[in-house]
């Protein structure tokens, strides 16, 4: 049985999610309410995999909101309790998703193992990072000729370079592609340095001077909303990739031969019968869902129950490899520019 443990966009969100459930308590509550609240298992669905296999699953909403994130204990005690949550339940392999994974990570909370009675076992649970970054780099691949970008030729950023998924990225594209060159940005220099040493490669630049050298801009970070960016200077065609949470990069890039690109999201290859996604501003709610979340499921296709995706800079192109070959016999393609509500052009 695999688990995904996510949370509503916003506070608003939240409140109506919790009232189409049917929890009017907490739907009628305050923030301070919601602070208290307990996670929920608000859904249960099974997912049949293009080779055949069925598995059941459980949607656990930790009933955590962005508006949160300010409160340090309560977040991190929101992440715990849900993972609590989902191993009483008996789930082999869940996935944290949106910022409970970013919680987890950023937070330290390997240090709070015991949650009241219970010892959470690591071995259950999976950022789905790995996932994540191979899907990326898929898009990347994919979607870059598509506009007229010659990979061998291409220019590309990674913002967000020395994080889980973005060390993850640049070490794909300098082994796996071929690009032209690799532009690494990132708020801490010596991390930069260590991986631009572990690649034996790639160039350390900052935002404003990766961005008119790059045709390809893959964006882990999510980008601040105080930040302005001129388009007029940036290369054309020019490929952003949305891979931060918040998704935000729409309201900052618009112009002709800008394409935006909503990353780290995958389509399966048939209706799943969830309600999940509907309020996570799926194009195809009913077949479309984070990468991290579907890594969940291909583990459980495949009986791989182990914390898969789980520390700083532990992915391997091996198992970038191994999700990514498991991800396609099963039924996952990464979304395109095709599947975008629209181009971004003026």
């Amino acid at each position: 049985m695999f688990g995904l443990i996510g949370h509503s966009t916003s506070f608003e969100d939240a409140k109506r999610k919790a009232s189409m459930l049917g929890f009017d308590h907490i739907a009628d509550g305050d923030l301070d309410v919601w602070c208290t609240a307990p996670p929920q298992l608000v859904e249960n669905v099974e997912v049949k995999s293009a080779t055949g296999i069925s598995i059941e699953g459980s949607y656990i909403d930790s009933c955590f909101v962005p508006e949160m994130l300010s409160r340090f204990k309560t977040a991190r005690r929101k992440v715990l309790n849900a993972m609590e949550l989902a191993q009483k339940k008996g789930i082999n392999i869940t996935a944290l998703g949106g910022f409970t994974s970013i919680i987890f990570e950023n937070f330290n909370l390997l240090q709070h193992k015991q949650i009241r009675n219970t010892s959470l076992e690591w071995e259950r649970f999976t950022t789905g990072n790995t996932h994540t970054a191979w899907v990326i780099c898929k898009q990347l691949e994919i979607n870059a000729p598509r506009i007229g970008i010659d990979l061998k030729k291409a220019t590309v950023a990674v913002i967000g370079a020395t994080g889980d998924i973005g060390s993850a990225v640049c070490r794909w594209l300098i082994n796996k592609t071929g690009i032209s060159e690799l532009l690494m940005v990132a708020r801490q220099q010596e991390p930069l340095a260590l991986l631009q040493k572990e690649l034996d490669g790639g160039t350390i630049t900052s935002l404003d001077e990766a961005l008119p050298q790059a045709d390809i801009v893959v964006w882990v970070a999510s980008m601040p909303k105080t930040i302005e960016i001129d388009t007029d200077n940036l290369k054309k065609p020019c490929l952003m990739i949305d891979g931060g949470y918040p998704k935000n990069l729409d309201e900052k890039f618009q112009g002709e031969n800008i394409y935006v690109l909503k990353g780290g999201i995958v389509e399966f290859f048939n209706d799943i019968g969830w309600n999940m996604m509907e309020l996570a501003e799926m194009q195809n709610p009913q077949r479309e869902m984070f990468a991290c979340f579907a890594e969940a499921m291909i583990l459980e296709f495949e009986k791989c129950h182990t914390n898969f995706s789980w520390g700083r800079n532990n992915i391997s192109l091996e198992k970038m490899e191994f999700i990514g070959a498991a991800s396609l016999k099963h039924g996952f393609s990464a979304i395109g520019l095709d599947k975008q509500p629209k181009v971004l052009t003026v």
